[in-house]
């Protein structure tokens, strides 16, 4: 018998699990990418008129007008628009994550809260990956002395009364994973001895932490930059700094400063008469100006829920007091975006640039040129996805 050759009619392949996973990653990739196209960038430092950005995940791809729009990637018309980085609070006390919802909503989407309730903060901290939420930093509890500002709020606080107090402080806020050390120095209140406050910065710089102060007084505020204090959280309220001490101030030590401008008009309103014998709006407008001049970072913060303060559009507020201070747009910009990064140690964050995260807000309108566009927010996306 002879074999015979008998054909059967091929059955269609069946994809494999692999090939179904690399298409579903395939399609993936390209719904996590986008591009924005014919937009002016204010990228935290400089402006870039008329360019590109794409978007692949979570990262900024690329800025240039030479990107190739390929086909599949979203394309979004920016003709008209202005690109800047996602802005930045350097001065919170957040209780509920309905805080973080607002900032996010307003398009501040990392806040810094300066004192709190570490097991609040702790479980708040949960939500930095969340689309809707800010990103939240913590200091955990301020250092402050029995009795002292930050006491008063309905929750213990450890508190310190010597300088051997110092390192068993920053040890515990270590052990809570804080982000930099809060120290309050409140004369209004029983405070910290600056021998105290010395020891506190010292222990947080051996602790790789930057140390930043509550201060009302100008004297406070120079003695705790000379004692190395990296910033002061509030501007001094009572008397005007002498321009050559500042600059000498400036070129000897490293510091920044958060001036919650809109906390201490709002404080002076509710003070009424008491505020008679502290700087005038004009004055503390004045004193930022020297800030400025002397080429300290001046990083935008509101202190909210004091005084009723919310945690988004109210961060408006504090850069249009700049504006009156007589910052440019630009610088203004600045202290909302990348000078808060740098600030503190925030790595690709703050920037519109190559691989740095992609938290950015599309404005209709240019606040570079007019700074109140910054209310006229029409997109904003949190490492990459939109905030809705």
């Amino acid at each position: 018998m002879k074999n015979s050759l008998i054909l059967k009619k091929a059955k269609p392949l069946k994809p494999s699990l692999i090939t179904i996973l690399l298409i579903f990653c395939f399609q993936l990739k390209a719904q996590e990418s986008f591009i924005i196209k014919n937009v002016k960038v204010f990228d935290g430092e400089n402006t870039i008129e008329n360019t590109s950005v794409k978007i692949t995940g979570d990262r900024i791809e690329d800025v240039s007008p030479q990107i190739e729009i390929s086909g599949g990637l979203e394309v979004i018309d920016g003709n008209g628009k202005t690109l800047i980085p996602a802005l930045f609070n350097a001065h919170v006390h957040a209780w509920l994550p309905q805080s973080l919802s607002q900032a996010a909503k307003a398009g501040v989407l990392n806040v810094m809260d300066m004192h709190g309730f570490e097991d609040f903060q702790q479980n708040m901290r949960r939500l930095k990956d969340s689309t809707n939420f800010a990103r939240y930093f913590v200091a955990g509890y301020a250092a402050t002395a029995p009795g002292g500002h930050g006491t008063q709020f309905g929750f213990a606080v450890p508190t310190l009364v010597k300088p051997e107090s110092a390192q068993k402080f920053v040890k515990e806020r270590v052990k809570s994973k804080v982000d930099y050390i809060k120290i309050i120095v409140e004369p209004s209140l029983k405070t910290l001895s600056i021998e105290t406050v010395a020891a506190i910065v010292k222990e947080a710089h051996l602790a790789n932490l930057i140390a930043v102060v509550h201060i009302s007084r100008l004297e406070d505020a120079i003695q705790v930059l000379e004692s190395n204090a990296d910033a002061l959280v509030h501007i001094w309220w009572d008397k005007p700094v002498n321009k050559a001490k500042l600059e000498k101030l400036a070129e000897n030590k490293d510091f920044f400063i958060v001036p919650t401008l809109l906390t201490t008009l709002k404080a002076f309103e509710a003070m009424g008469e008491n505020s008679k014998d502290l700087l005038t709006k004009a004055e503390l407008l004045a004193e930022v100006k020297k800030l400025h001049e002397a080429k300290i970072p001046i990083l935008a913060g509101t202190d909210p829920p004091n005084l009723n303060i919310n945690y988004g559009t109210d961060l408006y507020e504090e850069l249009f007091l700049f504006q009156e201070a007589g910052l440019s747009n630009i610088e203004i910009l600045k202290t909302a975006t990348s000078n808060v990064a740098k600030a503190f140690n925030l790595k690709e964050m703050g920037y519109l640039k190559k691989n740095y995260i992609a938290d950015m807000l599309l404005i209709n309108g240019d606040p570079t040129e007019n700074i109140e566009d910054i209310a006229r927010i029409e997109r904003i996306w949190k490492a990459g996805k939109l905030v809705r």
